[in-house]
């Protein structure tokens, strides 16, 4: 049986259905941001429709239009994640409206995404280190 158009597919399918080794899916995603699946325990990836466009634009960039990784990068850039979603899917079947792309990872490259989460860390450990410190000033007085 076959799967529903809106069903998350593995990585294996996924693969099979954009026409690249799982392992291109992977790199891809270290090199854009824009491309992130959901991830389930054990790391398990699952792609929905709109990956699945992206990714399929990405290769049509790379492998048919002929665009390196920073042409792909500098095109999200200047034409936003629907013009360069119109590349995976011509006849606009799967919907990128503004609900979807605010629901999209932020598109910044990988060191700005680890200084975002070091930031977070930073604050939380600033936040526990207050309450420490309070802690330690009422049984100090």
């Amino acid at each position: 049986m076959a799967k529903s158009p809106q069903a998350f597919r593995s990585i294996s399918e996924a693969a099979d259905e954009v026409g690249v080794p799982q392992h291109v899916l992977r790199f891809w995603e270290t090199k854009f941001a824009f491309i992130a699946p959901m991830k389930r325990a054990g790391g398990r990836r699952f792609y929905r429709p709109q990956d699945l466009v992206l990714l399929k634009a990405v290769k049509r960039l790379l492998h048919d239009e002929g665009l390196t990784i920073k042409g792909v990068l500098r095109l999200h850039k200047e034409q936003g994640l629907k013009a360069l979603a119109r590349y995976g899917d011509p006849g606009g079947l799967v919907s990128f409206d503004d609900e979807m792309a605010a629901a999209m990872p932020e598109t910044r490259s990988t060191s700005g995404r680890a200084t975002v989460r070091l930031r977070q860390a930073l604050a939380e450990i600033e936040g526990a280190r207050a309450r420490l410190d309070a802690v330690l000033m009422r049984s100090a007085g």
